[in-house]
């Protein structure tokens, strides 16, 4: 199954995809249900019977390739919580980089930061260069873990228990800014506007029992810069949410970036930086491919 914040005639509703690639209104198959993504995942028990079957013979949508798809959370009500330095690969390309002040070696605990919600677009839709204020615009593909069931202090062992699905996302990232700016925090270099796409769609968790089996690459301009797979996590998704919930409530639609692999622009010889025109496409194996252009800067 396939869930999608769409735009249609004015209005922006969840949908599902069908099997014959329409996207229809979870409303108009399951009538009665909730008018956003974030009210879908809450009152999913009840919602989830009724789409089960209906998902399969969807008929007379909008076409998939005609939807306007926005991200599958379009305005997250808090920052996106994100993980750093979560593929071992990474962390040693990007170590030349680092002042004597950042570790040395792979935290024991995740790094964590977070993005600017107003960050978040969806799939196909541009994302901006910074122009004049940096040349140093990099991507990073993700695993993205959208929460369902609220919980504060959640036991690794029953970490997979509150996550309603799986997107991919893209972090997106300014690295002068992030690096060597502001006091060495990464917020401001990860959150200029446009700077984390999201989707293109949200695939239950009841589809993706191990989300550490899962291939992970992407394509700029149709030439494969990163290709790893979820299993050299760091930090499984268990222990990240364990970690991000101790003495913090994780709220249902709360999203989850989960760190990059290695490849991105920054640590290539010599470094490659995005530029308006670029296409970038994420994409994990049982998700899908996020798409968007980099513009110019307006």
């Amino acid at each position: 199954m396939r869930l999608v914040t769409f735009r249609a005639k004015g209005a922006v509703r969840p949908g599902v995809v069908g099997d014959d690639e329409t996207v229809v209104a979870v409303d108009d198959v399951a009538p009665g249900s909730p008018a956003t993504m974030v009210e879908v995942i809450r009152d999913w028990a009840s919602v989830a019977p009724r789409l089960a079957d209906s998902d399969l013979r969807a008929v007379g949508g909008i076409p998939l390739g005609d939807a306007t798809l926005l991200a599958p959370i379009p305005r997250p009500a808090r920052n996106v919580f994100c993980v750093g330095w979560n593929y071992a690969e990474h962390f040693a390309e990007g170590k030349a980089f680092r002042g004597a002040s950042s570790p040395q070696e792979v935290p024991e605990h995740p790094a964590l930061f977070s993005k600017n919600p107003g960050a978040v677009v969806g799939p196909n839709a541009p994302v901006r260069h910074p122009g004049r204020h940096s040349a140093e615009m990099d991507w990073e593909v993700e695993l993205a873990v959208v929460i369902g069931t609220a919980g504060r202090d959640i036991a690794e062992a029953t970490a997979l228990d509150h996550v309603f699905g799986y997107t991919v996302g893209n972090d997106v990232s300014v690295r002068d800014h992030q690096r060597t700016r502001h006091g060495g925090q990464w917020f401001k270099g990860k959150s200029f506007d446009t700077h984390c796409p999201l989707g293109p769609w949200i695939v239950p968790a009841a589809e993706i029992p191990d989300p550490q089996v899962l291939d992970i690459s992407s394509r700029i301009n149709g030439v494969t810069k990163q290709a790893s797979n979820t299993r050299f996590m760091v930090f499984t998704v268990a222990r990240i949410i364990a970690e991000l919930s101790v003495g913090m409530t994780l709220e249902a639609g709360d999203v989850i970036l989960t760190g990059t692999p290695s490849g991105v622009g920054f640590a290539r010889t010599p470094p490659e930086f995005l530029k308006p025109g670029d296409v970038m496409e994420m994409e994990i194996a049982g998700i899908g491919v996020l798409r968007n252009p980099v513009i110019a800067y307006a």
